[in-house]
């Protein structure tokens, strides 16, 4: 949907790839936001960025390992090069660590998940906290529905998840006082490229249609249907918005009812 949520901010995305991280950078650019991409695969940058122009706002795109304090440092100095400011950082760069019982898991995996999903969204919220006071901006860290279950096999995941959400809320409160916002979205299943291959994967184990797939699996849903990327954007564009301007420290879970919380 179109609106002026976020007309003339700038909003930093980590993170852009062809899933979530392109829903969230163009509906932030049709709430009227100017937008700087961020990824290490800098060959995804020109399509998303070429959308954006179609859509009547500017943007940046600047190829970034938030794993690296050079390349962390070079999209700070980049963006404020471009547009002087910065409204909002949405911390959307992720690793999925290994899959499997804790009793088992590599431990270097973990470590690696926990340096890029923790870690490194410290390390760029850090960096951006000087522009962000200035403009008094906020942040945006986004988490998974994995917070709030302990199916197999999402040990590891829900580890690097659980202590990304405490370093929401303990980011909240040491930035509160200088006027920066620090909240968390967590999408449940998202109905995207991704998953639709799964369930036709799963569809054609099982001999029958995808469709029935996804029915079985939205039958577990209070909405009977799944999230799809936009809708989870939208939730971001909301709380990157003066809309939230009293919530902080808050998870916003987007999930069409899966978990209540």
């Amino acid at each position: 949907m179109s609106n002026n949520l976020l007309e003339d901010k700038v909003v930093v995305i980590t993170g852009i790839g062809p899933g979530l991280g392109r829903s969230i950078a163009l509906q932030c650019a049709k709430a009227g936001a100017d937008v700087v991409l961020a990824a290490r695969t800098e060959s995804r940058l020109a399509e998303v960025a070429d959308e954006i122009k179609q859509l009547g706002r500017r943007s940046l795109q600047v190829g970034t390992d938030i794993n690296d304090d050079a390349s962390a440092q070079n999209l700070v100095d980049a963006s404020l090069a471009e547009f002087g400011r910065v409204d909002a950082l949405i911390n959307n760069a992720f690793a999925t660590p290994p899959l499997g019982p804790l009793q088992t898991v590599d431990f270097e995996q973990t470590r690696a998940g926990f340096e890029t999903n923790v870690l490194g969204n410290l390390r760029m919220t850090r960096l951006f906290v000087p522009a962000l006071t200035e403009s008094q901006g906020n942040v945006v860290m986004i988490n998974s529905s994995v917070l709030r279950h302990s199916s197999m096999p999402y040990g590891a995941y829900k580890m690097a998840k659980s202590a990304l959400l405490a370093l929401a809320q303990m980011l909240s409160t040491e930035l509160g006082p200088q006027g920066i916002r620090v909240n968390s979205v967590a999408p449940g299943w998202i109905w995207a490229d991704t998953l639709q291959g799964y369930f036709a994967y799963l569809g054609k184990k099982r001999g029958v249609d995808a469709q029935v797939i996804y029915d079985e699996t939205a039958a577990n849903l209070d909405l009977r249907r799944l999230p799809d990327p936009d809708a989870i954007a939208d939730a971001v564009v909301f709380m990157a918005s003066d809309l939230a301007r009293n919530i902080s420290g808050h998870c916003l879970d987007v999930n069409c009812g899966e978990y209540h919380h």
